[in-house]
């Protein structure tokens, strides 16, 4: 049996701490999709551990850990995070495990990324200039170098030929920057990554799912932000929503059963794009404040506007969610009255339906208002024990999307979770 857990929103929504609060009921927790742009935020022993590659259910003992194929893995970035969670006393060698057909991030493929970008200029689409987009342009392109090329013989002519096409590439940039030392940092941390556990991932998950194991299928990002059905083009490259498990892990639809979505209390987005819902005024920044809304990976400082139903219920219907988690609920603690969009209005008209092309629409969001809780929610123990105006909201919520809100966060600590 697969459960499905993944963003709704433009990311950012806290799927690291729920990964880490699910994950002891699962046998496997396995990344699908997406690369080091990820950021899953976890509080370990009172330290903060921002994952970028790891499946979050690295601290839990008893718990082994995928890095799918669908996933893009940077080489450097994957070594220097396992020694962070190295040195909080996890031994990688017993529960991590990384499918060889994994696509391989290389130093010319981030010196890509940064040239394409700051070509780009005023419609630059806010890349992380990590590798990931021409990375998967290459998997596209059937270029690309896998995990398992690393253990080839030949993996450095194989390097070779790839880095040739891409210098070519280059050529056509105003992009002169010497990568020798980041190529010097590769060929060190594929030296490291020959020494993990590298397998089929299709049948090594297969197998565990024949013998009745249950997985957590772990999405990044966030589901507008999917290269089909996102806020194109200012989106990844990848799959984000539920659909992508299944190829990103070698797994047949028939053993997905519940998709768990994940969507903050309101909406951030980090980078360029249509954001309808978008508050750039005090209130916005009162939110960005109460909220430390700042990239776990890019450390930006995130948009920040009121939930957005209307993007919440199209990202539903796409993944066929069952179940809701609602993170930073306490975060509109700060607010006398709480606003959620409940319709778009475009050219006079109201839809509820996400446009074709939102990116360049003028669309104003329709708001209902509800009244704000007088008390601070962070120290509820309950669900039961939230504010009655809370709850009404979240009621309403539950209402619009035809999703239960099954569970609430309620602050970063890791028994800040409320199960309804």
């Amino acid at each position: 049996m697969v459960d499905v857990l993944l963003g709704l929103q433009w990311g950012d929504e806290g799927k690291g701490k729920i990964v880490d609060y699910f994950a002891g009921k699962y046998d496997i927790i396995a990344r699908f999709q997406g690369g080091p742009n990820a950021g899953h935020t976890l509080y370990v022993n009172n330290q903060k551990v921002v994952l970028h590659t790891i499946p979050s259910g690295v601290f839990h003992g008893n718990t082994l850990n995928l890095i799918g194929n669908g996933v893009v893995l940077d080489p450097v970035t994957f070594r220097k995070e396992c020694e962070k969670v190295s040195e909080l006393g996890i031994d990688l060698k017993k529960n991590l495990y990384i499918a060889e057909k994994t696509h391989i991030i290389v130093p010319t493929h981030r010196a890509l990324d940064k040239a394409s970008e700051l070509a780009k200029g005023q419609e630059k689409i806010g890349s992380t200039l990590k590798g990931i987009g021409p990375a998967y342009m290459d998997k596209t392109g059937r270029n690309g170098l896998r995990v398992g090329d690393v253990l080839s013989p030949n993996f450095k002519e194989l390097y070779e030929k790839l880095k040739a096409k891409h210098l070519q590439l280059l050529a056509n940039y105003d992009f002169s920057e010497d990568i020798s030392e980041w190529e010097k940092d590769f060929f060190e941390a594929v030296e490291f990554l020959r020494t993990m556990n590298i397998v089929s991932g299709e049948y090594w998950l297969n197998q565990y799912l024949t013998a009745g194991k249950k997985v957590l299928a772990e999405g990044a990002q966030g589901s507008m932000l999917d290269v089909d059905f996102g806020t194109y083009p200012f989106v990844t490259s990848s799959n984000t929503i539920s659909a992508g498990v299944c190829t990103g892990l070698g797994v047949a639809p028939k053993w997905i059963k519940e998709v768990i979505g994940v969507t903050k209390a309101y909406c951030t987005r980090v980078g360029s794009g249509a954001f309808p819902t978008e508050l750039e005024d005090e209130t916005g920044e009162t939110l960005r404040k109460a909220g430390h809304e700042f990239g776990a990976t890019t450390g930006r400082p995130r948009r920040c506007g009121w939930i957005d139903l209307v993007a919440l219920d199209y990202t539903c219907m796409l993944s066929g969610v069952t179940q809701l988690v609602m993170t930073k609920s306490d975060v509109l603690d700060a607010f006398g009255t709480v606003e959620a969009c409940v319709a778009y209005e475009i050219n006079g008209i109201e839809t509820k339906e996400m446009p074709y092309q939102i990116n360049g629409l003028t669309i104003k969001p329709v708001l209902q208002s509800f009244p704000g809780w007088s008390e601070p929610t962070a120290a509820a123990s309950s669900y039961a024990a939230l504010p009655g105006e809370m709850k009404n909201f979240l009621s309403f919520v539950e209402s619009y999307l035809g999703v239960p809100v099954q569970f609430v966060s309620n602050g970063p600590g890791r028994d800040q979770i409320l199960e309804k």
